[in-house]
């Protein structure tokens, strides 16, 4: 016997594992007055297909939430009779999610954009926030920067990073993550390792998963400060005490016509404008005026991104380089490259070899299906398969080296058999206000209220 009321209204939720199964565990799982009868999925391989497991969908579905491709939904709205279309991922423009809900809306259901209170856990710890306009605007750098400032002021910082489920969801509930040897283990995929190495290598445990209010809960037990890594330009999981947003002049106005990352900006205490010693200056300039008008009160930080390679300059210069960039900045990110194309034009590459003459399988789909991309390649790794094709792409393509752009170890994923070189880049303030009297204030007042000890 259903456990869902008479009239219980009929739903499917638009994701990409992440953001969509978050929304069902706060506002549908234990909600008899809405059946969520199928997930959608796109931006991310081989996740439609699968099942969303009654162990994480709880006992209204004892058999689980089926998760169907996006390119059926019309089908799956007339097949079950939906009332409402929820939609949960991020890091669309505002015109491509309204093509979305006129289909919806065609199709005869209701289209639904959920607020942030409703989908935001509350912490007895003190959390900060950091999140974007856009994909690959710069949150790595700005975590690490705000963590090492912490854990200088002698803080216990735990990071927990938006999800990244792309395994055995029954096994990755809350997982926690505080050496390589756990990433191995866990068997993480690129993606996965491009965000949580970075803070393991300095020094910070990284939780991730499905469930986040079982994951804050068990963060809570070894932190004082909860630090929110978002992901793309999505917004917190948490309410935050001070909410960090990373903008990039690379894309000026993107900060308000991409979803949701305007909604970011319109939420945010302090605004990390990145990349000002590198981007156009007029570009600089209209970032600015975007995040003054639609967030008059927020403290604005000007930031560099500064490229450094291992071994300096002399090991790129003259050089035919393979460009390997982080995969989600270059493809639903729309950057046309990233670090690595940057630091290869910086430090004197003879040539950039394009890799697309090389490409396989579903690497060579990438291609196809983000065609803004330039000579370089993305760091694609969501399947053992996949990373199979980025080392054949990597050990084929006619390069004297290989300059890595993520900000990983790559060969801990892949055998690469040429010399690799990899690029760093660390946030570098400029001027003031800047980080550490944020930081500062935000201790002052965490300590103030009583939640920090």
């Amino acid at each position: 016997m259903s456990g869902f009321s008479k009239n219980a209204r009929k739903v499917i939720i638009m994701g990409a594992a992440g953001r969509d199964f978050h929304n069902f565990n706060v506002a549908f799982r234990e909600n008899p007055d809405q059946q969520v009868v199928a997930f959608t999925a796109t931006q991310i391989p081989n996740i439609a297909g699968r099942t969303y497991p009654p162990v994480l969908a709880g006992p209204l579905y004892p058999q689980g939430i089926p998760i169907f491709p996006e390119e059926e939904l019309p089908k799956l709205v007339r097949k079950h009779h939906v009332d409402e279309v929820v939609f949960a991922y991020s890091d669309l423009s505002h015109i491509d999610v309204m093509h979305k809900a006129s289909l919806v809306n065609a199709c005869g259901a209701d289209f639904r954009l959920m607020g942030t209170v409703p989908t935001m856990l509350r912490s007895r710890l003190p959390v900060l926030s950091v999140c974007a306009v856009r994909t690959g605007a710069g949150k790595s750098q700005t975590t690490r920067a705000i963590s090492n400032i912490l854990r200088k002021k002698g803080i216990k910082v735990v990071a927990i990073r938006h999800p990244m489920p792309y395994g055995d969801l029954a096994r990755q509930v809350s997982q926690r993550f505080a050496s390589f040897e756990d990433m191995d283990r866990e068997k993480c995929t690129i993606e996965e390792r491009e965000e949580y190495e970075p803070h393991i290598a300095n020094g910070v445990v990284v939780y991730a998963g499905v469930d986040y209010e079982k994951i804050i809960r068990q963060a809570e037990q070894e932190a004082q400060v909860i630090l929110w890594d978002g992901g793309n330009n999505d917004t917190p999981f948490y309410f935050p005490d001070l909410h960090i947003v990373v903008a990039d002049p690379f894309r000026p106005n993107h900060e308000v016509t991409y979803h949701p990352g305007e909604t970011n900006l319109r939420m945010a205490d302090v605004v990390v404008i990145n990349k000002v010693d590198t981007g156009d200056g007029e570009s600089v300039e209209v970032v600015r005026r975007n995040v003054r008008a639609a967030r008059p009160g927020a403290v604005i930080i000007d930031a560099a991104s500064p490229l450094t390679v291992e071994g300096g300059a002399r090991k790129v210069r003259g050089k035919r380089v393979l460009v390997v960039e982080d995969g989600p900045t270059v493809t639903h990110g729309g950057m046309r490259f990233g670090a690595g194309f940057l630091a290869a034009r910086e430090f004197g590459a003879a040539e950039v070899i394009d890799p697309r003459p090389y490409a396989t399988g579903s690497i060579r789909a990438t291609y196809e299906k983000y065609p803004h991309l330039g000579p370089v390649l993305p760091a694609m790794g969501y399947s053992d398969a996949q990373c199979r094709e980025l080392e054949s792409i990597i050990n084929a393509a006619p390069c004297d080296l290989v300059l890595i752009g993520t900000p990983i170890d790559l060969s801990r994923a892949v055998h690469v058999k040429k010399p690799v070189v990899r690029v760093r880049y660390d946030l570098q303030e400029i001027g003031r206000p800047d980080l550490l009297t944020v930081m500062e204030k935000f201790l002052a007042r965490m300590r103030a209220e009583g939640k920090l000890k």
